[in-house]
């Protein structure tokens, strides 16, 4: 991983700022995205990570933390929060911004327990491929703390396939439809391509129960996107 999205992080706490990631997949174009959106505040958060961060409590893990902008808020609200993320870059950019404890770290690494764990914009990309769903939550499981939350946000991208007359399609011997190639770029370099999973709810409720946890929708936002709760 050459870690363009922590060199765009860092350049933009540092006022580098000239350009924003460009990011597409295997089933849509090139598509910038704003670096200041991945420095917003609570204010300019989508209600689904709103809702997610209000319902926070206890030890909370941030998944995939970014540049702390989630940590952040709830470090504010006087909750303890441990951040960590796979990018360098994100984690010195955290440490820049104030988190008080973010660390370079995959979530399959995590051992520590928690009240709450966040997996937000999209937290079930993190897990790649359906076949890997089962991996993610067992070790989920096995940081919750007693009466302990996983907050997660994904979309159904069923509608991404669906034809002019409304209608279904997507080659027979393909994965499922969630299961995309994630392509991003930075100063036209571009980084080494990564699997990024997109998940129905259901799916993700099927997948739970499989593994002994409880799946609930929260909350359905405006566009194919919706929060979970899962515990145990």
């Amino acid at each position: 991983m050459k870690d363009l999205f922590g060199k765009a992080l860092l350049d933009y706490q540092n006022g580098n700022y000239t350009v924003d990631l460009i990011t597409s997949t295997n089933i849509s174009d090139d598509d910038a995205l704003p670096l200041p959106y991945l420095f917003r505040s609570f204010k300019d958060m989508p209600k689904l990570e709103q809702h997610a961060l209000k319902l926070s409590k206890g030890n909370i893990l941030d998944v995939g933390c970014g540049s702390g902008s989630h940590t952040l808020y709830l470090q504010d609200k006087g909750l303890q929060v441990k951040a960590i993320d796979i990018s360098e870059g994100a984690i010195t950019v955290c440490k820049q911004r104030g988190v008080l404890n973010a660390e370079l770290k995959g979530l399959l690494d995590e051992t520590e327990t928690f009240d709450t764990i966040l997996l937000l914009m999209n937290g079930t990309g993190i897990f790649q491929t359906v076949k890997q769903v089962s991996a993610y939550l067992t070790h989920l499981k096995s940081l919750l703390n007693t009466n302990g939350q996983i907050l997660i946000d994904s979309s159904d991208i069923q509608y991404m396939y669906l034809d002019e007359d409304g209608g279904f399609w997507q080659d027979i011997n393909a994965n499922y439809y969630g299961e995309l190639d994630y392509f991003l770029s930075y100063k036209n370099e571009k980084e080494d391509p990564m699997k990024w999973l997109y998940l129905d709810f259901n799916l993700l409720l099927t997948a739970c129960q499989a593994v002994g946890l409880k799946c609930e929708m929260l909350a359905e936002g405006e566009h194919y996107d919706y929060l979970a709760k899962i515990s145990v």
